[in-house]
């Protein structure tokens, strides 16, 4: 946090290379502050290390853009679609200076997908992670379609914030529609036994549940129990298609 606004103070007395040396210094006192236990010793997420509020949301951000930049078309839904997730995250005051800072410092730097994800993916739990990956497909899928460069780009942010092949199958398949969509939910096979089904369908169910992201905001609540809808959905397909 403290490097974003020793950025835009540098940013705001000296412009540009301000920013940038106002970035560095931030980043060595942050580092400082995380190694003697500081005041980010909180563990946002559960984890040993963490991450501010602060630099969540404008890695959230930059994780954003890139999703959106995926395709080469820079769609006015897909921005739509991002401001809206932040107001109700995090109020229009709020997301607003983080969107300041954003266009300020970040926005026409290099954003490096790995960095960002493997240092989340240190700093923050599991359903946590899942919803971020929730959330990039809802931004892909706000102009009606997620094309085959977005779901590359969302895959690979997959893999560097550590998540399972099926977990990632599974949020794809609420965005990507076909006759075995409903299985790839439950993360099962369509040769699976009835009781395979309700098993999994339990399993996803406590999974998915929103009390798992009963720490986070009401946008990520939201999102969670969009998951956990998908999933009785699904289920309830399966149980129509077989007569259960």
């Amino acid at each position: 946090m403290i490097k974003w606004l020793a950025a835009v103070l540098g940013y705001m007395y000296f412009r540009f290379p301000g920013a940038i040396l106002g970035f560095i210094l931030g980043s060595l006192l942050d580092n400082y502050i995380r190694s003697t236990g500081g005041i980010f010793n909180s563990m946002v997420g559960g984890q040993k290390q963490s991450v501010s509020p602060g630099d969540f949301e404008l890695n959230l951000l930059s994780l954003s853009s890139i999703v959106i930049k995926a395709d080469g078309n820079v769609s006015q839904q897909e921005l739509d679609y991002v401001r809206s997730y932040f107001i109700q995250a995090y109020g229009k005051e709020r997301a607003n200076a983080t969107f300041r800072t954003f266009n300020e410092v970040v926005k026409n730097r290099q954003v490096s997908a790995s960095n960002i994800a493997r240092y989340l993916a240190a700093r923050t739990k599991y359903p946590t992670r899942l919803q971020i990956i929730h959330f990039l497909f809802g931004i892909a899928k706000a102009d009606g379609h997620v094309s085959e460069a977005e779901a590359q780009v969302i895959q690979e942010i997959a893999g560097y914030l550590q998540i399972g092949r099926r977990d990632f199958e599974s949020i794809k398949a609420m965005f990507f529609k076909n006759t075995d969509s409903a299985y790839t939910i439950l993360e099962i096979d369509k040769s699976a036994t009835d009781s395979e089904v309700k098993k999994a369908y339990r399993k996803m169910a406590k999974k998915y549940h929103p009390d798992k992201l009963g720490h986070m905001d009401e946008a990520y609540r939201k999102g969670a129990q969009e998951k956990f809808t998908k999933v009785q959905e699904a289920y309830e397909q399966i149980q129509e298609e077989r007569g259960l």
